[in-house]
């Protein structure tokens, strides 16, 4: 099943496009959802800045006229490279309470490891203690994890390193947020 978001947020816009090929504006925009990297061809007469949000969804789309192709990493630009920390944050920061609820949901992986222990700093002493913690109610928000678990890494810092490391790493065994790498023909 491939996973697609609806909702992406630019990291930069090239109203003429690339250098090489068909001189049309093109997008490089991160889901909101499953933080696919993509180049979206945005409609003549219309600009975007980093840090809008549009529809790429199936229905009527305002901004768009087409998705172009899903990229990698190494197709970023120099500046949709510098914005995509920054970008990842904003998702995270404006959906909390999504990303804070990986830590009621998180579940075994194998016999011998667990969806926790792929966050950066979370071992099992942490995620024993974040399992404890969640069967005597569910966490709310981030403050609420970090509160709960003593000595714990910065639990939304430890999410968005995570992402990152997810974004970066087309190789990645086990994804938590991210979408995987686009199909090589």
């Amino acid at each position: 099943m491939i996973l697609k978001d609806d909702n992406v947020i630019v990291l930069d816009f090239l109203a003429a496009g690339h250098s090489i090929g068909r001189r049309e504006p093109i997008a490089q925009v991160l889901g909101l959802k499953y933080f696919s990297l993509l180049e979206v061809v945005i409609k003549n007469d219309v600009t975007v800045k980093n840090g809008d949000k549009l529809y790429i969804g199936p229905d009527k789309r305002e901004k768009v006229d087409h998705i172009k192709r899903r990229i990698e990493l190494r197709d970023l630009t120099t500046f949709s490279k510098s914005e995509l920390p920054f970008m990842v944050k904003k998702i995270v920061d404006d959906d909390e309470k999504r990303f804070a609820e990986f830590f009621n949901t998180a579940r075994p992986v194998s016999t011998r490891l667990h969806q926790l222990e792929l966050l950066p700093g979370v071992g099992k002493k942490h995620m024993w203690q974040i399992i404890e913690e969640r069967k005597k109610g569910p966490f709310k928000d981030f403050e609420d994890v970090k509160n709960r678990i003593k000595l714990l890494p910065d639990p939304k810092e430890a999410v968005i390193k995570r992402i990152m490391e997810e974004i970066e790493n087309d190789n990645e065994r086990y994804r938590l947020f991210v979408a995987g790498p686009p199909a090589r023909y």
